[in-house]
């Protein structure tokens, strides 16, 4: 096997890492999936020489770029929800913890149609 071959399957097996995993085998694959596998079939193949086609053939450093767009967009979210916890939470939960963290207790809302006890 090639060298250039070689890398293209590292880069192609990297691309596939960074992507959203299937969560069945014999559901159909994704567009993305399926261009990724073109490009490697297409790059890792001979270029024959009588095709010229005016379409944009995706070239090696383009999918570099891709890679580390993708792997610099996951240790993005990871940093987001690491320093930003109350992201997913609603108003009342992150006032309450947000109480709690500097010392306070909220007291608790009465509700229509609870008693006394």
């Amino acid at each position: 096997m090639s060298a250039a071959k070689t890398n293209i399957l590292h880069l192609y097996r990297a691309l596939l890492r960074e992507l959203p995993p299937r969560p069945l085998l014999t559901t159909p694959r994704a567009p993305l999936h399926q261009r990724l596998r073109d490009f490697v079939s297409t790059a890792a193949s001979p270029a024959s020489a009588g095709a010229s086609t005016p379409v944009h053939k995706p070239s090696i450093a383009e999918a570099e770029q891709l890679l580390a767009y993708l792997q610099a967009q996951r240790e993005y979210v990871t940093l987001l929800e690491r320093y930003n916890p109350g992201m997913g939470m609603d108003e009342e939960t992150r006032v309450r913890l947000t109480a709690k963290r500097v010392g306070m207790d909220l007291p608790k809302e009465f509700q229509d149609g609870e008693e006394d006890k």
